[in-house]
């Protein structure tokens, strides 16, 4: 069943140790409003416009929460993921991510689950659902020990893989 509960919120107040997430399409919100001031050159402030998810970040960190996100990318990259990586350092790592990059070329011997997901604390998994545009359809929330170590295993790999941002460049 697709649900938004529990929030991103619930999720990060149980967390206690390891939060990751792996990311692997190529688009994303299409409509989203920040999306489309970027591409449109509009200047704004990644921090300001995505507070809520800064400040999350933010206050999980600083109870000791390691916050990793992968990326698996088709390259040349799409107008979004040259977005995302534009915001990353100005948003994800300043507030606290661990973020690497993974061309979709080197990831083809990995086992992989169909959707985005995040892991946390090696215990519970929340897959992302999204139309083949990249709109959002919802989540669902596992806890089914088989289902939480494929995705860890699956992070696993992709992170041991992937190039950390600070030396990553799309192509």
């Amino acid at each position: 069943m697709v649900t938004e509960r529990p929030t991103f919120d619930e999720l990060f107040a149980e967390c206690e140790r390891s939060a990751v997430h792996l990311e692997m399409r190529d688009v994303y919100t299409p409509d989203d409003p920040t999306y489309l001031d970027w591409k449109a050159g509009v200047e704004y402030d990644p921090v300001e416009r995505f507070r809520d998810w800064y400040d999350l970040i933010v206050a999980a960190v600083a109870r000791g929460v390691e916050v990793r996100r992968a990326r698996i990318v088709s390259e040349p990259v799409t107008d979004f993921i040259r977005h995302e990586y534009e915001t990353t350092p100005v948003l994800n790592i300043p507030a606290g991510e661990q973020v690497r990059w993974l061309s979709r070329r080197r990831a083809s011997d990995l086992a992989l689950p169909g959707n985005d997901f995040w892991v946390f604390d090696d215990r519970l998994v929340r897959f992302g659902y999204f139309a083949g545009d990249g709109t959002y359809l919802g989540q669902e929330v596992l806890d089914d020990p088989a289902v939480v170590k494929l995705c860890s295993s699956a992070f696993e790999a992709v992170w041991e893989r992937a190039v950390d941002h600070r030396e990553y460049q799309p192509r």
